[in-house]
């Protein structure tokens, strides 16, 4: 079914009784010609576009858990391509660039809202990275501006500018914004579904048929199915899934934390981030704050994270906006984030035959969906790069060709 407001507006009458599922629940089969193994937005991204642009629709994609039940939906929603690097700048920018017209292929309300983003500046330091970062942005063909802190106060009129964390100034980059996450997981799902594509849920990963170093299998816990071909979109349990096929992967996995408050009438259209002092906030469409900060320092797999970056976010929230000192928060939630030494992904091929995967975001790979999902597809389709993933090979790491956003993308993880 096509939704449209004629299909609404019939169902309301209706008494919306005839509202089809989003996806189906199959059976799965004992042989595909690829397995995708992630059901969060790449994973499903990917085998959208494989079938799309590649015609390839004898396609599953394994979920251990639930369709966005992983950092798909464990995020703080913000699309972004202020990054410093022209590889990264290339990537997230065609991000940008597919994230608006995405609605309407896809035929789904993802909420995008480019509400503008500023990232604030608090020392010299700070407007020195700034300002090297909006001229290489500026280079690279992506919308950057240098404002002053007068013009902060037009944005954001209840910030504090000069308190302990004093506001300089800010780069601006007017086509970043939000996009409701749990929204992109069933949008691509659906539209996976109506290709053709089997999406199987509770459906665990548990080894790799290999022969003569190339993939002929994978072993689920719900029994085996023949491809060779195969791609991982996993996030941080990547490794896991490298470790089982045999190889290793250069990603540590570390907690993103996130916060919500109580519902608030409007009071912030945009989204403010804040480097120095490590918080970054939003308002959503039902007027809650969406809060986040850096990652938990220690390696772990839990998607709780520490009390203690709880509480140095909200200070640091409290310090910039006191308006907010008596709101309370509604939930927390946290991710496992895949961090790789250069902070940037890898779309590469693996040292399995076959095997592709598509990970090591760290905190940018929600940003990224469409773009990382279209170019896993492109390699598991031909078994070679698409010219936006070529320079995110694992080789990388042995050629010294490193992609180094670690201290340049707004935010240093």
């Amino acid at each position: 079914m096509r939704y449209s407001a004629f299909t609404l507006a019939r169902e309301a009458i209706l008494g919306h009784k005839n509202w089809p599922k989003m996806w189906r629940s199959p059976e799965m089969k004992s042989s595909y010609d690829a397995v995708i193994i992630g059901g969060g937005g790449h994973g499903l991204a990917a085998a959208y576009y494989l079938a799309k642009l590649h015609g390839i629709t004898n396609v599953a994609v394994l979920e251990k858990s639930w369709i966005g039940g992983g950092n798909t939906g464990r995020n703080t929603t913000v699309i972004r391509s202020n990054y410093l690097q022209k590889e990264s700048a290339a990537l997230y920018d065609e991000a940008i660039d597919m994230w608006g017209t995405l609605e309407n292929e896809l035929n789904f309300n993802l909420m995008v809202s480019p509400r503008g983003l500023l990232h604030l500046a608090h020392n010299t330091h700070d407007m020195q990275e700034i300002g090297r970062r909006a001229h290489a942005m500026y280079m690279h063909g992506v919308d950057a501006e240098l404002i002053t802190p007068e013009q902060v106060k037009d944005w954001i009129p209840f910030i504090r500018l000069n308190g302990r964390f004093p506001v300089m100034g800010a780069l601006l980059q007017r086509r970043g914004g939000t996009i409701r996450h749990d929204a992109v997981a069933w949008g691509y799902a659906r539209a996976a579904d109506s290709l053709g594509i089997d999406i199987i849920q509770n459906c665990d990963v548990t080894g790799f048929q290999i022969e003569s170093g190339k993939v002929v299998g994978v072993e689920t816990s719900k029994g085996p199915i023949r491809t060779n071909r195969v791609g991982i979109a996993a996030a941080a349990h990547s490794t896991e899934l490298a470790e089982k096929a045999g190889f290793r992967l250069p990603i540590e996995a570390v907690p993103l934390q996130a916060l919500v408050s109580d519902p608030l009438k409007p009071v912030m259209d945009c989204v403010a981030l804040s480097n120095t002092v490590h918080a970054y906030l939003s308002q959503s469409d039902k007027g809650e704050l969406v809060i986040g900060g850096g990652t938990d320092p220690q390696i772990s797999w839990g998607q709780r994270g520490g009390f203690f970056e709880v509480e140095n976010m909200i200070s640091a929230v409290l310090e910039l906006y006191p308006i907010f000192s008596k709101l309370r928060m509604m939930r927390q939630w946290g991710g496992t984030v895949d961090v790789t030494p250069d902070r940037s992904p890898l779309i590469s091929k693996t040292p399995v035959d076959g095997i592709y995967v598509d990970c090591g975001w760290g905190t940018g790979g929600f940003k990224a969906t469409p773009v990382g999902g279209r170019s896993l597809a492109h390699m598991i389709a031909t078994d070679r790069p698409d010219h936006l993933s070529a320079p995110y090979s694992i080789d990388r790491y042995f050629t010294g060709a490193l992609i180094d956003e670690g201290s340049a993308s707004a935010v240093a993880h």
